[in-house]
């Protein structure tokens, strides 16, 4: 099983996350079903592997908080491959990042390295992008540099599988995770 744990999004947002999508100059827009912010990327697992992660996510307390998007950009130095909305800094968001990968470590799994740089992936660019799509790409940046729609309220984070499939992956829902209002 592929998963990876994730904070969905609410529609109005998704409403504005696919506007912004539709003046996309170059790349393949993500669909509005697969847009989240990911708390950590766990991989390819038996399904006994995952119960034990479900068990330790199920342990995490924490509470309810609010998260801003600010800003867009880019991954890829010389050329991008994917465009995301980023993520305001969020000391909340922060520490449930953090317990999420130590329940990982904890259930047995190998748990991420890279460095967590919260964002919603919009794009990915499957191949380089030429000069003319490049400063297409720049222009769009600029005219959305300062991309904020409100802030949204977390209650939950969620445990996906992600199945990969020749039009895209569908992510499922095997469970969520509840956060508590102080």
């Amino acid at each position: 099983m592929r998963i990876f744990i994730a904070l969905d999004l609410p529609d109005p947002l998704l409403d504005q996350l696919t506007a912004l999508q539709a003046g996309l100059p170059a790349g393949a827009p993500s669909k509005r079903e697969t847009l989240h912010l990911t708390l950590a990327f766990a991989g390819d697992h038996p399904q006994e592997q995952v119960e034990a992660l479900h068990e330790e996510l199920s342990l995490i307390k924490a509470a309810a908080f609010d998260v801003q998007l600010s800003g867009l950009g880019t991954f890829g130095k010389s050329s991008p491959t994917l465009l995301y909305a980023g993520v305001a800094v969020n000391p909340a968001l922060a520490e449930l990042q953090r317990k999420v990968v130590s329940a990982i470590r904890r259930s047995g799994l190998p748990a991420p390295k890279d460095k967590y740089h919260p964002h919603v992936t919009l794009a990915r660019f499957h191949r380089a992008v030429d000069a003319r799509e490049l400063a297409h790409l720049g222009e769009y940046l600029m005219m959305h540099e300062g991309f904020a729609p409100p802030a949204f309220s977390v209650a939950s984070f969620v445990l996906f599988q992600s199945t990969l499939h020749p039009q895209g992956a569908r992510h499922d829902e095997l469970a969520r995770y509840p956060l508590a209002w102080s």
